[in-house]
């Protein structure tokens, strides 16, 4: 398990995107990344799952939302990987290291992101918002 990575005082409001890239240590089973307003009030939770061969998305705000699940599994251990996330006032597009590309409703409605985390098994090695 790789170190957490977080940032307080993200300025991310709708029409940015941000980029992230990071190495996927070898022995990850999955990572994280989180974006929201604090830890426990998530607008995106996106968590490829290498055991299940999942990527999940969610939100949490108090008790976790009903999970969006998506087979498209393009990581795998060991790899550098660049990810994007365009916020939208609708929600959030996911662009995939492959260019496949994910959505997820802004279930919360929110229109300033204030938290970013990555956890598990991922090593941020740069990340950009424009």
């Amino acid at each position: 398990m790789s170190g957490n990575f977080e940032v307080m005082n993200l300025d991310m409001k709708p029409g940015s995107t941000l980029k992230i890239k990071g190495k996927i240590s070898s022995d990850a089973d999955g990572f994280a990344l989180n974006l929201g307003q604090g830890s426990s009030k998530l607008d995106l939770h996106f968590n490829p799952r290498f055991h299940e061969s999942v990527i999940v998305c969610n939100s949490l705000d108090g008790s976790w939302g009903e999970e969006q699940r998506d087979g498209h599994m393009c990581f795998s251990p060991g790899s550098e990987v660049k990810l994007t996330v365009t916020f939208e006032n609708d929600g959030f597009k996911v662009k995939l290291p492959d260019g496949h590309e994910l959505t997820f409703p802004n279930r919360m409605g929110h229109s300033h992101l204030s938290y970013l985390s990555m956890h598990g098994g991922f090593k941020v090695t740069s990340f950009k918002i424009n």
